[in-house]
């Protein structure tokens, strides 16, 4: 059986659109399956509509509600766990991501079993530049600093082995970064190409600064690289100061040369203050994560779980 997550914020007008279309899709398929819905905290009407559709449905589907918003990397942990299928796919409620291509992902497991996941990615971006530009630096960097690899462009758009998602929910970590997790587990994937599409409605959750958030958590989630970084910076300023202090002494002992040196102390007690802050930013960020881990604070809390309890 194929269990498809779709997670759900703020979605009440693309629900029916997601739902008919998977519907229609494995009609007169031979392949049984089952829609996970995941309302992440939504402030409109769609968990009236998910249910709606649970009580008119005559397909297997099942609502995650959430108590609250938790975020996307939270809705779909939650889905993998109520998830049954041997296979598991996730895919948004937008209709960016076309459903019709889960045949082909689930087909390239079916005929390939050393794969374990088929990822999509994007071959074009349709964005700006300016963030086109940015999204690619960070996998620039986080692929450099990194002890797992992150494809550029590869999406949550996925499809796994069951094994795999076991895997995937036997990290219980709560800063979650699914595309590092999916890439830590291992497992072989196969990287499929597709084209977004336009949103049925609505528009995109994502704004600048919560992909700049997001990147963040995916840098402090995968490496400790930038804690080596400030180690060292401030290995290097010390060296650097040691000699300055040596040429200072020098000058003004030894060849007589008076130092004013007024602009240039402050200029370097302002450098080295922001570095000392740039240093207790990133070692800040290590232990907060630190801080909520041990709290051992759920990922998520489910209101209520709704079957349709077909077969």
């Amino acid at each position: 059986m194929l269990s498809i997550i779709v997670p759900c914020y703020n979605e009440e007008k693309n629900i029916n659109i997601i739902y008919n279309t998977i519907v229609k899709i494995f009609h007169n398929k031979k392949i049984s399956f089952e829609i996970v819905f995941v309302n992440d905290g939504s402030c409109d009407n769609t968990i009236l509509e998910l249910k709606k559709i649970v009580n008119e449905t005559s397909s297997n589907v099942k609502i995650v509600n959430f108590s609250r918003n938790f975020g996307k990397e939270a809705a779909m942990y939650a889905g993998l766990k109520e998830s049954s299928g041997d296979y598991v796919a996730i895919i948004d409620a937008d209709m960016q991501q076309n459903p019709s291509l889960l045949l082909k992902m689930l087909g390239i497991l079916e005929k390939n079993e050393d794969y374990d996941s088929v990822a999509a990615y994007q071959e074009t971006r349709k964005e700006g530049k300016i963030l086109g530009f940015f999204k690619k630096l960070f996998y620039k960097l986080i692929n450099k600093i990194s002890e797992v690899e992150f494809v550029n462009g590869a999406s949550d758009f996925r499809i796994f082995r069951r094994r795999m998602v076991d895997a995937i929910l036997s990290m219980q970590e709560y800063y979650r970064f699914s595309k590092g997790i999916f890439s830590w587990v291992g497992f072989n994937t196969y990287y499929m190409p597709y084209q977004v599409e336009e949103r049925a409605s609505g528009t995109s959750k994502w704004s600048f600064w919560k992909l700049f958030k997001y990147a963040i958590d995916g840098i402090v989630s995968f490496t400790t690289t930038p804690l080596r970084m400030a180690t060292i910076l401030g290995l290097i300023i010390s060296f650097g100061s040691f000699i300055y202090f040596l040429i200072v002494i020098i000058q003004t002992f030894i060849c007589g040369i008076d130092v004013p040196g007024y602009a240039s102390l402050i200029g370097i007690i302002l450098l080295l203050g922001g570095i000392q802050l740039l240093s207790l930013g990133i070692i800040g960020e290590y232990l907060a994560r630190t801080y909520i881990e041990n709290k051992k604070r759920p990922i998520y809390i489910a209101k209520e779980v709704i079957s349709s309890k077909k077969k």
